[in-house]
């Protein structure tokens, strides 16, 4: 093996310090003094790999080998090191680390690359503090909605000012965007964060593609009152409607056995929340992902249908608005057969398998080829302290990610 596992796992294991919570789980908030944290451990090791770093705007931490041409496309590496509330110690973080390592392991065989290596840790790609996700790999590529900025957590702090507390400009984020034809390509080694590679005894997964995304927020409107006085029939109860909602979503992305629609409603914020108050506001989540991306928007017009229905039945209001929305995106057919010819090297029966959860590639996919790498989740925990993919088989995915690189660097 040409990586150093050891270092790789001590990696790791000072990373998971960062925001730890209980035994093994992690809560790293984007653009927080935490993360920034995160950021500093990691630019020492790009740094220590040969690497200059630098932190734009947009919140990215990104690490860059200077090639002999630095005038070509560059190849970028990268995941991210935000985490979710109640997170694990490899979501994200493996994309980072693995990425450091095979270029640190290029330094060490003192090859210097024709084009120039960048690894990013791309601002929040999980979204939970601003409900949308993905807002470094779309900032840096020119692909925000105005909005985006301005969004607020739950503590009422706006993502500028959250960006200014950490040290960056917004103002001068345009400076920061990426020029059409800048990237070459895109790897992200990721653990799968689901159970096809544990149920198949496999430590590798080759990436065919993610599926799209579509996330909605959803807000219902009654009338509040009490809770011991309004009869039954005359209440115009918001958490009521949004529990049916919630069926709704469920019997829809559940109607054909089998398939890879999954829809989930992950926050439900209501107001005025006093359990002696009829709850007169309900805001909460929608999120709908398939690979069939027809099929994606059949269901969609059902969930509306039902919502239309739904509100209608309980005399209240409502307002949709679109978080994100993307289309199924695959992964470039050169690149994941450079992977398997490395897999091959190994002697790694590396199956083929789509991404449920979306990841930085996504937005890549949209300007350059990508490709990605999965590694092993044990019982396919993700987002969960119990989240573990074994050092053996991060450093296995690690070795395949320098080998396509070496490959890759030849083009």
């Amino acid at each position: 093996m040409k990586i150093n596992a050891t270092r790789l796992q001590q990696h790791f294991e000072a990373m998971s310090l960062i925001g730890k919570i209980g035994e093994t789980g992690t809560n790293r908030p984007a653009h927080s003094p935490t993360e920034k944290e995160g950021f500093k451990i990691a630019a020492s090791w790009m740094e220590e790999a040969g690497m200059k770093t630098r932190i734009d705007n947009f919140g990215n931490l990104i690490g860059r080998l200077e090639g002999k041409n630095p005038e070509l496309p560059v190849l970028m590496m990268g995941s991210h090191l935000d985490s979710q509330p109640y997170g694990g110690r490899f979501d994200g973080v493996a994309g980072v680390l693995c990425a450091i390592e095979v270029v640190k392991t290029l330094s060490e065989n003192n090859i210097t690359p024709e084009r120039s290596i960048e690894v990013v840790s791309f601002a929040d790609e999980e979204g939970w503090r601003f409900n949308k996700g993905l807002y470094g790999s779309k900032g840096m590529f020119g692909r925000l909605d105005p909005d985006d900025i301005e969004r607020k957590d739950k503590d009422g702090i706006s993502r500028r000012q959250a960006l200014i507390d950490f040290g960056c400009d917004p103002t001068k984020s345009k400076e920061d965007e990426y020029k059409p034809g800048s990237v070459f390509c895109f790897l992200e080694l990721h653990i799968e964060q689901g159970p096809v590679l544990d149920v198949a005894n496999k430590p590798i997964g080759i990436v065919s593609g993610i599926s799209g995304p579509l996330w909605q927020t959803l807000k219902l409107k009654g009338m509040a009152g009490h809770a011991g006085s309004v009869p039954m029939h005359m209440r115009k109860d918001a958490l009521v409607g949004a529990a049916e909602v919630i069926i709704a979503l469920n019997e829809i992305a559940t109607q054909i056995p089998g398939a890879p629609t999954v829809g989930t409603v992950g926050t439900l914020n209501v107001f005025p929340a006093s359990r002696n108050i009829i709850p007169e506001e309900v805001t909460l989540t929608l999120d709908l992902r398939d690979i069939d991306l027809e099929r994606r928007h059949r269901y969609e017009k059902q969930l509306l249908d039902k919502i239309e229905a739904i509100t209608k039945k309980h005399q209240l209001t409502y307002t949709i608005s679109e978080d994100t929305n993307s289309e199924p995106r695959y992964c470039a057919d050169w690149i994941k057969a450079i992977i398997k010819d490395e897999c091959d090297k190994l002697n790694l029966e590396a199956p083929e398998l789509m991404s449920g959860p979306f990841h930085d590639a996504l937005v890549l996919s949209y300007v350059c080829d990508y490709a990605m790498i999965f590694v092993k989740s044990r019982d396919g925990i993700s987002h969960n302290p119990l989240e573990y993919s074994s050092y053996e088989d991060l450093a296995l995915g690690t070795e395949v990610l320098y080998g396509t690189v070496l490959q890759i660097l030849k083009k």
